[in-house]
């Protein structure tokens, strides 16, 4: 008999981060999750974007956390495998924040960041 064999999500959401997408969510009728991607651009070379979709595209990658749908564009899921997703919030203001193992650097404003894919990551951590 075939055995399944089940893949590690490509990140993970933390309590805060899935509240805060359920309310996105709530707040866009029609709105089946929220898409994470990453584009180049920036001073440090790649920013992390977010949309809403309102649909699965065919290879998106899924990932639930208590009633928080987020939906990974193929194209990000070597930068983000591992990454754990949060929203934090201060005096200041409030942001989803991820914490990326593939991430090698990042600009002083925070708007961008450098990310290698994930088996180059790999391979630069055991290098240091």
């Amino acid at each position: 008999m075939p055995t399944l064999r089940m893949m590690p999500k490509v990140m993970t959401l933390t309590d805060a981060a899935a509240a805060r997408v359920r309310a996105i969510l709530a707040a866009n009728p029609g709105a089946l999750g929220l898409r994470i991607g990453v584009k180049k651009g920036g001073c440090a070379g790649m920013e992390y974007t977010m949309t809403v979709a309102e649909a699965k595209a065919p290879h998106d990658d899924v990932v639930e956390h208590d009633g928080a749908v987020v939906l990974i564009e193929p194209s990000a899921v070597m930068y983000l495998l591992g990454t754990e997703m949060d929203y934090k919030s201060d005096k200041l203001g409030s942001q989803f924040v991820f914490n990326n193992p593939n991430q090698a650097g990042s600009c002083g404003c925070g708007e961008s960041v450098n990310l290698v894919p994930a088996a180059e990551a790999k391979a630069l951590a055991q290098d240091n």
